[in-house]
């Protein structure tokens, strides 16, 4: 194999272009595969093949800055750069990441896994480049959707004020192009990157400046005049507008007009954009049939592009979706909006049942909130489901638009917890931190499948804004019969008197089991299932906690300032004296892994849970 052959970017630049064409046939052979028994983002990986080859040929990486957008564009990236013989571990415990990661390889310049940061990372870059004397191109990939997000916008406006050499590779794999228009495109490429063109268009300005009185209409004249063609010609007016030369469209599939365009651009002195046209799926039946499904997959047959895991059990978003659609069917305020994940959220049901009560506003969280607050304003029902992970982007307008007014507003978090192989940029284990302190939000965290109809049945009747927090998977066998949901109100699961076990969410379940293995040592325990983290039942676990003499706090969140933390302030604030043991995920980022495998090195699982308490009972107790 011609890959065997590439420990780094300077053997890739030693091949010709036949044998970079078998390259990248040989790139996609080994992402199929290697997908196909992990799991991970494949369509837009196969789509960027070689765009990712022409960029490190053309550019003198890792001296050169790459710097990747989303993240899930990366994956020949890592394959040319040095980790050919680990790419078996990608998203794997102790494995490489699936995202570009700074301490992973000196070829990846800057951390990513959410949208839309390259461009304003690759301009700090280059401002540091500038106060530090280095001498680098800097170029950032965006494209996949990220151009929709805000910050994307915000770093092309503040690049084009600063006019610095930095190159913009917009790869959009939105739409085709045909032949007629690549050829005509790569003939004006090559016009429009030549030093020719550029030193003609300067020296022809300056002249045209310098006629007297006529030289500055004139000049302007000429500039509206080259817009208008090129506006005819490209759609390009909006980044020119924003200070960018603009190149493109061309084709991101023809390794030969990237090299020559990029060989180019690599001349140029100031902001470039080269818009990069790619098929999300590239070479992959399956995945260019269905690129949406194909993003983001577990474990398949390459040979049909089936799952090789499906138990036939729903997973907690496909309940949500079906919750919401039935829920909508007999409640027509109830709309629904997603941030570019309507299949990963659950909502693609309520999206072809409720076409017209269905928004997916882009890779753009801020404004989905805010958009969700003025459609409540209006009498609107609107549900926004979105990844714990990504709500982090909106925690302004959750405070500023929506419960500052106290809007109703209910936000569906997906993903909520250890979400496993895809690593710390996409971990939910932050949520209920962020938003339990927020006056006016009602915070809810379902223990299985019934609980979560019961949330979402009940936050579409508050006037106020809600949040229910949910895991990633399937949901989970229950044998928890569920009191009727009332506001702040928590419920007994199981009586006790040695121990008392407050938990929330997906630790409800393991805690019940726990308690019921202890049971044959002995150990009596009594199990809340809390069900509110805002407004919290303090009645209820003062109650439990005076009658026994100690309690352990159990969650799938950050331990500081989460589900514990309100719990010991609750008892704080009542004089209590209990001795408190919280079961959290501890400070720091947590690494990729299986979900059980993490949750269990974590000590929040059922055997985790039952150690624990076993030494917790074993410590002396201490009279205030």
């Amino acid at each position: 194999m011609i890959l065997d052959r590439i420990q780094g970017p300077a053997d890739l630049r030693k091949l010709s272009l036949t044998e970079m064409g078998e390259l990248a046939k040989e790139l996609r052979e080994v992402i199929i595969s290697t997908v196909a028994v992990n799991g991970g983002h494949l369509a837009s990986n196969l789509g960027a093949v070689e765009l990712t080859i022409a960029l490190h040929y053309a550019f003198n990486t890792p001296t050169d800055k790459i710097i990747w957008d989303v993240g899930h564009q990366s994956y020949s990236h890592k394959l040319l750069t040095g980790r050919r013989d680990r790419f078996h571990t990608i998203r794997k415990e102790d494995g490489i990441s699936g995202f570009p990661k700074r301490g992973e390889s000196e070829y990846d310049t800057f951390g990513t896994g959410h949208s839309s940061t390259s461009i304003s990372a690759a301009l700090g870059i280059l401002e540091g480049r500038a106060r530090t004397g280095g001498d680098f191109k800097v170029i950032a990939v965006t494209g996949d959707g990220a151009l929709s997000g805000g910050l994307a916008f915000e770093g092309l406006n503040n690049a084009g004020h600063l006019k610095k050499d930095l190159i913009v590779i917009l790869n959009d794999n939105e739409m085709s192009i045909s032949h007629n228009v690549g050829a005509l495109s790569d003939y004006m490429n090559r016009i429009l990157t030549g030093e020719f063109y550029r030193r003609f268009k300067k020296q022809t300005k300056a002249f045209l400046e310098g006629i007297p009185r006529l030289g500055m209409p004139v000049a302007k004249m000429a500039q509206k005049a080259e817009e208008l063609m090129k506006g005819l010609l490209l759609p390009g007016i909006l980044f020119e507008e924003m200070g960018f030369d603009y190149v493109g469209p061309i084709d991101g599939h023809s390794i030969e007009m990237l090299i020559d365009t990029l060989s180019r651009i690599k001349k140029a002195t100031s902001p470039t954009l080269i818009h990069v046209i790619t098929k999300k799926g590239k070479g992959y039946e399956f995945s260019e049939k269905d690129p949406c499904i194909f993003h983001g997959v577990g474990p398949f047959e390459p040979e049909t592009g089936s799952p090789l895991r499906s138990s036939g059990v729903l997973t907690y978003s496909e309940t949500f979706g079906n919750i919401l659609s039935d829920l909508a069917s007999s409640d027509d305020r109830i709309v629904a909006i997603t941030a570019a994940m309507t299949e990963g959220t659950g909502l693609d049901c309520f999206a072809h049942r409720f076409p017209d009560r269905f928004y997916d506003v882009g890779i753009a969280e801020p404004h989905a909130v805010t958009f969700a607050a003025g459609l409540a304003t209006q009498g609107v029902r609107p549900v926004f489901a979105v990844y714990s992970t990504f709500l982090q982007r909106a925690y302004d307008q959750i405070i500023h638009d929506v419960c500052l007014q106290g809007l109703p507003v209910i936000f569906a978090i997906d993903r909520a917890g250890i979400v496993g192989e895809d690593g710390p940029t996409h971990n939910g284990l932050f949520d209920i931190s962020f938003l339990r302190h927020i006056p006016n939000l009602t915070v809810m965290a379902p223990a299985d499948g019934e609980e979560l109809d019961m949330m979402l049945r009940f936050a579409v009747t508050q006037q106020g804004p809600a949040a229910i927090r949910y895991p990633r998977g399937r949901l989970p066998e229950s044998p928890l019969p569920h009191s009727p949901l009332s506001l702040g109100r928590g419920e007994v699961v199981r009586e006790g008197t040695d121990v008392a076990l407050f938990a929330v969410g997906s630790c409800v379940i393991p805690a019940v089991r726990a308690a019921e293995r202890m049971a044959a040592d002995g150990i009596s325990s009594v199990v809340v299932n809390a069900r509110f983290v805002k407004p919290l039942d303090s009645g209820l676990i003062q109650s439990v906690a005076s009658r026994v003499p100690k309690v352990v706090t159990i969650e799938e969140n950050a331990g500081q300032g989460g589900f514990g933390s309100a719990v010991l302030e609750c008892l704080s604030d009542a004089g209590s004296h209990v001795h408190v043991r919280r079961l959290a995920v501890p400070d720091g980022f947590m690494e990729q892994g299986g979900q059980d495998r993490l949750r269990a090195k974590y000590g929040i699982d059922e055997d985790g849970i039952a150690a624990s308490v076993r030494a917790f009972l074993r410590e002396p107790t201490f009279s205030a």
